[in-house]
C-alpha cells in the first residue's frame, strides 16, 4: 500500500508539468497535498496529531479504510489545487472504483474522513497569505527599478539605473511570442509557514555590494566557469534546471523521496511521514528563500556581467554549436534555452540550493543516514546545445548532501546564480530542514 502515496504524487507532478505554476506555488501545493494525506492517516493513528483540528476516524482502523480515506484526501487536495486538470484525478478515482463526486464530510465513513481531513487543511491555507484566490498576485506593490533586458541584444547602460538590483527579461517563449514575465510572488516571504517562526527567521546578511572588488570578482567567477564548462557540467546545468515544463525543484525532490521509499521498502505509515516532513520543509524553504529574494532584490548574473563587462571582449559560451568564443560583455548569455534564459525573480538567495538542502536534510534525518545511491543517465542531447556529445553520460550521488550540493552548483554552470547566493541558501536550507523535521516528528509523536 505504500505506493498509494507515490502513485498520487506522480499525478501531482504531472499536474505541475501541465499547469506550470511558479516554484514557490509548486512547493506550497505539494505540501498541501501531502499534509492532507498525513492528516487523513493521522485520524486513524492512536498517537499522531493532525495539523489542524484533531478528530478520530469513526470507522475501524483497517488497511482498506485507511486507503480509502487517503485516496479521498489526495483527490480533494489535488482537485482544489489544480482544477484545470481535474480530469486526471477523476480518472484515477474511477480506476480505483471510487466515486469522486462523493463530498460527504463525516467521521462515519472512510471517504468522509478523507474529505474532512483535506477540507480542514484547504480551508486553513485559503488565508495563509499566498493569495491563492487571486491567482497568487502580489500583495506588496513590488515594482522593478530597472527596464527589461532583452538577451538577444546588447544591454544599454541607461536601462540599468541600479545594476545591483533585479531586472526583468524580455524574450521569445516556446510559441515564439515576446514575453516579459513579472517577478514571481514578491509577497511569498509573508506566507504562513509550517515550522518557521516567520519568513525572515533565517534571513541572511546582505549580498556583496555594488562595485566592490568582491562584486566584480563574483561576476568574473561566473564568466570564467561558464567559459570552460565540461560536458558533465552542462548536463548538470540542464538536469537540475527544472524549468517551466518540468516538476520544478520542489517536485524533483519528491521523485527522490519516492526512490527512497522503494529502496527502503517503507511501509504506508512511514511513506506518509516522509513525504509530509520533506514537502513541508521544502515549502518552508520557499518562504525563507523568497523573503531574502524580495528583501534584497539582488541582480542576476546576466545583469551584473553585461553591466560590468560592457565595452570589453570576454571569453564565454557562444551558443549552440559555437563552443567558447570571444564576445562583447554586454551580450553575455546564460547556458540555458533561449525560451527561458533566467527565472523571473531576484538572485539572492538560490531557490534550488535552499529547496535541495532542506529536502536532503529531511531525507538524511528520516532515514538516519546520508546514503542515497542514486544515478542519472543522460538519455538525449542537451536542449541548450544539441551538438554537445553527452548522451549516455552518467551522474551519481552517493549521499543526499552530494545531490543537494550539485543542485546548487549547477546554477553557477547555468549562469543563473553567483557563488554566494548558492552557499548561503544551502546553509539556510539545512536549518529550515532541521526545524521542519522536528516539527513533523512532533505531530506524528503526538507532542505538537
Amino acid at each position: 500500500m505504500a505506493n498509494l502515496i507515490t502513485d498520487w504524487n506522480d499525478l501531482l507532478l504531472e499536474a505541475i508539468r501541465q499547469t506550470k505554476p511558479g516554484p514557490p506555488m509548486t512547493a506550497r501545493a505539494i505540501a498541501i497535498v501531502h499534509t492532507c494525506l498525513y492528516d487523513a492517516w493521522a485520524a486513524y493513528d492512536p498517537t499522531a496529531k493532525l495539523t489542524r483540528a484533531n478528530f478520530v476516524a469513526g470507522v475501524p482502523h483497517t488497511p482498506a479504510n485507511v486507503a480509502t480515506s487517503l485516496h479521498y484526501a489526495a483527490y480533494r487536495a489535488l482537485a482544489d489545487q489544480f482544477p484545470k486538470v481535474k480530469g486526471l484525478f477523476d480518472t484515477k478515482m474511477t480506476q480505483l472504483g471510487l466515486d469522486p463526486t462523493q463530498t460527504a464530510i463525516n467521521l462515519t465513513s472512510p471517504l468522509g474522513v478523507g474529505n474532512k481531513a483535506a477540507q480542514q487543511v484547504l480551508d486553513f491555507r485559503q488565508n495563509d497569505g499566498a493569495n491563492e484566490a487571486s491567482g497568487y498576485a502580489d500583495t506588496t506593490g513590488y515594482a522593478a527599478v530597472n527596464k527589461p533586458l532583452v538577451p538577444f541584444f546588447a544591454t544599454p547602460v541607461e536601462d540599468l539605473p541600479r545594476p545591483d538590483r533585479w531586472q526583468p527579461l524580455t524574450y521569445l517563449t516556446d510559441d515564439s511570442k515576446p514575453a516579459t514575465p513579472p517577478y514571481i510572488a514578491p509577497h511569498w516571504g509573508g506566507v504562513k509557514p509550517f515550522a518557521l517562526t516567520s519568513g525572515s527567521q533565517f534571513r541572511p546578511g546582505p549580498p556583496i555590494p555594488l562595485l566592490s572588488q568582491a562584486f566584480l570578482d563574483q561576476a568574473r567567477h561566473v564568466v570564467d566557469v561558464q567559459a570552460g564548462l565540461t560536458p558533465r557540467q552542462k548536463v548538470m546545468a540542464e538536469y537540475w534546471a527544472d524549468g517551466p515544463k518540468s516538476e520544478l525543484p520542489p517536485g524533483h525532490w519528491t521523485l527522490f523521496a519516492a526512490y527512497v521509499a522503494e529502496r527502503d521498502q517503507l511501509s504506508l505509515d512511514a511513506t506518509v511521514k516522509l513525504f509530509f516532513a520533506m514537502t513541508n520543509a521544502v515549502f518552508d524553504a520557499s518562504i525563507a528563500v523568497w523573503d531574502a529574494k524580495r528583501f534584497y532584490d539582488y541582480c542576476r548574473p546576466i545583469t551584473a556581467i553585461r553591466y560590468l563587462f560592457r565595452g570589453k571582449l570576454i571569453r564565454a559560451w557562444g551558443g549552440a554549436g559555437k563552443g567558447t568564443v570571444e564576445l562583447p560583455g554586454e551580450t553575455w548569455k546564460t547556458f540555458q534555452v533561449n525560451t527561458f534564459p533566467t527565472p523571473p525573480f531576484a538572485e539572492y538567495v538560490s531557490g534550488h540550493s535552499g529547496f535541495s538542502m532542506a529536502a536532503a536534510t529531511v531525507l538524511r534525518l528520516f532515514t538516519s543516514s546520508d546514503a542515497f545511491g542514486y544515478f542519472y543517465l543522460q538519455p538525449k542531447p542537451l536542449a541548450a546545445d544539441p551538438t554537445e556529445n553527452v548522451v549516455g553520460l552518467t551522474m551519481r550521488w552517493n549521499t543526499f548532501r552530494e545531490a543537494a550540493l550539485d543542485a546548487g552548483e549547477s546554477r553557477l554552470y547555468g549562469g543563473i546564480h553567483f557563488y554566494e547566493g548558492n552557499v548561503v541558501a544551502l546553509d539556510m536550507g539545512r536549518r529550515v530542514g532541521e526545524q521542519a523535521f522536528q516539527k513533523a516528528v512532533s505531530y506524528w509523536q503526538g507532542t505538537a
